[in-house]
């Protein structure tokens, strides 16, 4: 196959689908530089099957429908809050935890609204039921990937920071497609990846050589103003 039939950098970019991701940070508890936290794909999922990765997933058009709500002015700040709206949402569904919100939710709280996700696979009712209000200013925008090849299924993703502080949390994996959680730095994170005890795809390695360059959030923030 001709590199042409794949990838063509004077070409058309190709559709793609609209995608979220968010970057967790916590304090690590022996110190040293922050840990990130990581979900395992199971191996039968169709895209980076068996990949550690960020939590995230595609947009849904129920998240255009809350970011109506949440005062998006054209198409492209609809867009960006959407995609907020489902970082939240996805890491509410993969890991049980709830960020991006203005409330601190107890562990019981969590868990509680991760079954009404789960039943009902849209947020806005879940964060009514709670009483809950989205922060989503509180997420950073870091990075975004739009490959421009001609795969079938192409994803474009917009990657968030978020910082737990203590990182004093429990999580949840959501077994249907994931198989772990695990917290990792990022340079821990490329070590178990170059040993071959984690596969991660090549975004992922990218924007964890990045983060690696980080000792501390602050430092990540700092690096998103002066690179936006």
């Amino acid at each position: 196959m001709d590199i042409k039939d794949i990838f063509d950098p004077a070409g058309e970019v190709p559709p793609a689908i609209p995608a979220a991701t968010l970057v967790i940070f916590r304090n690590c508890p022996e110190g040293g530089p922050p840990q990130l936290l990581m979900v395992q794909r199971s191996k039968e999922m169709r895209f980076a099957g068996g990949a550690a990765v960020f939590p995230g997933g595609r947009v849904d058009d129920a998240d255009r429908e809350l970011a109506t709500v949440h005062g998006a002015t054209d198409d492209e700040h609809l867009e960006e809050l959407a995609a907020r709206i489902a970082a939240v949402r996805e890491t509410l569904e993969e890991t049980g935890l709830a960020v991006g919100l203005h409330q601190r939710p107890s562990l019981e709280d969590a868990l509680r609204a991760r079954a009404l996700l789960l039943d009902s696979g849209v947020l806005a009712p879940v964060l009514d039921e709670m009483g809950w209000s989205l922060d989503l200013e509180g997420l950073v925008p870091f990075a975004r990937w739009r490959p421009k090849h001609r795969e079938v299924r192409v994803f474009d993703t917009r990657f968030y920071l978020a910082n737990l502080g203590t990182g004093a949390v429990d999580l949840l994996v959501d077994a249907t497609e994931n198989t772990r959680l695990f917290w990792a730095s990022a340079s821990e994170a490329l070590r178990l990846a170059d040993e071959g005890e984690i596969k991660v795809i090549f975004p992922t390695r990218r924007n964890l050589e990045r983060l690696a360059l980080f000792s501390h959030f602050d430092e990540a923030l700092a690096h998103v103003e002066q690179f936006p």
